[in-house]
C-alpha cells in the first residue's frame, strides 16, 4: 500500500513510519519539521540524540534496504503543493499526525494559544478539501486524543466516539446517536475537538473514509524497528511542555530529581505503550470504513491509571521522592475514567501493560543521556491561567537561592 504519513517525523510518526515500512508499505513523510524549531524556541532537546529525517531514512534503508521517502511540506499553510502532491503520488492510506500535539504548549501564552489553533486546524482543513479536490480515496487515519472527551467523572464508559440518546418530541421519546460531547481541557484539546466536526462534515458530505483514533497518553521508548540500529531511535521528550507524565517520571527517577505530582494526583489517564500505537495504527489501517459509512472512532489505549498511583509505583521501583506541587492545570482535582477499547482488542490487539521491564527500560534510556538533560526544562510550568500562574513551582528541588532576612 502506498502511505502517506503527515508528520513522519514526530514522536508517535517515525515508529509508525518504520513499522509499516518493515511490513513492505511505500511509505512518504510529509513534514514541515516544526517540531524541532519548537525544540529551538524551548531551548531543551530531545533525551535521545535525533539525526535529521533525511539520515534517518538513509539509515533505515542501509538497515532493511526499504526506502522512506521524505517531503518537506507544511499542511497549514502550503495547500496546492499538498493538493498537487496528492494528485501526482496518490496515496491509498492518509496517516495525519501533523499537528501541535503538546496541552500545556497550547496554553503557554495567548501567541501559543494563536499558533495551535492556525496550525492544528488549517492543517487539518487543508488536508480534507484537497483529498476531495484530487479525487483520491485514500482512506485518513487520524491521531486524536481521549482528551476529547474531558477528564469528568461520569460514572458510565466513555464510548467509542457514539452516543446513544433519546430525544423528546412532541410525537414522543426519538433514538438518536450522536458524537459524543467533548469537553476540552486545553487549546490543543479543543482544536482535536474541532477535527472531529470536519471528519463529520467531510464523511458525510463527500463520501472520505476517515477513522480517528482517540489515543490515550502514550508512554515508552523503544519499538521493534526502533531498536535496530542506534541512529533509528525515536525522540524522548522530558520537559514540562511536551514530556508525557509517566516518561517524565521515569527520566525523574532517573537523575534523582523528585516525582512532580500536581495537584492532588487523583487525575485518572488513559495510557498506551509506543508498540501498541503503532500496532493500532496497523490494525486501523486494515479495518477502513466504506465510502458512505460514518466516521470510524477508536479508544486507542490499553488501561488507566491515577497520576498519583503511577508515581507511587515508580517511585517503589526506583527509591525516587515523590513531591506534591500546585497544579498548572485548570482541572477537577480527582476524577475516575472508565474507557471501551473493544474494536482493537476485537481486531487482535494484546495490549502492553505496565510492565517492571518495560518501565526499567526507559530509566536505563534515561540513565544513558543523562548528560543531555537540562534540570531547569524539567518542571511543568506552563500555566491554563494568568490566576494559577502566579501559583506554580518554578524550583521543584529547591535550588533557587533564598532571602535570608
Amino acid at each position: 500500500m502506498r502511505i502517506a504519513i503527515l508528520g513522519g517525523d514526530g514522536f508517535v510518526g517515525w515508529p509508525t513510519c518504520l513499522h509499516l515500512s518493515a511490513q513492505g508499505h511505500e511509505v512518504h513523510i510529509l513534514d514541515n519539521l516544526s517540531r524541532r524549531w519548537i525544540d529551538t524556541e524551548l531551548g531543551v532537546q530531545s533525551l535521545t540524540p535525533m539525526d535529521s529525517i533525511q539520515e534517518r531514512c538513509r539509515i533505515w534503508k542501509e538497515v532493511t534496504g526499504e526506502t522512506i521517502h521524505f517531503h518537506l511540506l507544511d499542511l497549514a499553510k502550503e495547500y496546492e503543493r499538498l493538493k498537487q502532491w496528492l494528485v501526482e503520488i496518490r496515496p491509498e492510506a492518509v496517516i495525519h499526525f501533523a499537528e501541535q500535539r503538546a496541552a500545556p504548549y497550547s496554553m503557554k501564552t495567548d501567541r501559543h494559544k494563536v499558533y495551535t489553533v492556525n496550525n492544528n486546524t488549517n492543517a487539518t482543513h487543508n488536508l480534507l478539501a484537497a483529498m476531495v479536490e484530487s479525487g483520491i480515496d485514500a482512506h485518513l487515519v487520524h491521531l486524536g486524543t481521549m482528551g476529547v472527551y474531558g477528564y469528568s467523572s461520569v460514572g458510565a464508559p466513555i464510548p467509542e466516539g457514539y452516543l446513544d440518546v433519546t430525544i423528546d418530541t412532541p410525537a414522543g421519546p426519538k433514538e438518536q446517536e450522536i458524537l459524543y460531547p467533548t469537553r476540552p481541557g486545553s487549546v490543543y484539546h479543543m482544536t482535536k475537538s474541532l477535527d472531529q466536526i470536519l471528519f463529520q462534515f467531510y464523511a458525510q458530505n463527500d463520501g472520505l473514509r476517515i477513522t480517528d483514533l482517540h489515543q490515550g497518553i502514550v508512554w515508552g521508548t523503544h519499538t521493534d524497528q526502533t531498536r535496530r540500529h542506534e541512529q533509528l531511535i525515536n525522540r524522548f521528550d522530558y520537559d514540562g511542555d511536551y514530556g508525557t507524565v509517566l516518561n517524565r517520571f521515569l527520566i525523574q527517577a532517573a537523575i534523582g530529581y523528585p516525582l512532580t505530582v500536581h495537584g492532588t494526583g487523583g487525575q485518572t489517564r488513559a495510557f498506551i505503550h509506543i508498540q501498541d500505537s503503532v500496532r493500532c495504527i496497523e490494525l486501523a489501517l486494515k479495518d477502513a470504513p466504506d465510502r458512505g459509512d460514518r466516521v470510524k472512532i477508536f479508544n486507542q489505549m490499553t488501561e488507566t491509571h491515577r497520576v498519583r498511583d503511577l508515581a507511587e509505583k515508580v517511585a517503589g521501583l526506583t527509591g525516587a521522592e515523590v513531591k506534591y506541587l500546585p497544579n498548572p492545570r485548570k482541572e477537577a482535582p480527582e476524577n475516575d475514567l472508565i474507557v471501551k477499547n473493544d474494536q482493537f482488542l476485537a481486531l487482535g490487539l494484546n495490549p502492553t501493560t505496565l510492565a517492571e521491564g518495560l518501565l526499567s527500560e526507559v530509566v536505563d534510556v534515561a540513565k544513558k543521556y543523562a548528560h543531555r538533560i537540562d534540570r531547569s526544562r524539567v518542571a511543568a510550568v506552563s500555566a491554563w491561567t494568568k490566576d494559577i500562574a502566579a501559583k506554580v513551582d518554578h524550583d521543584p528541588e529547591g535550588k533557587a537561592l533564598r532571602s535570608v532576612s
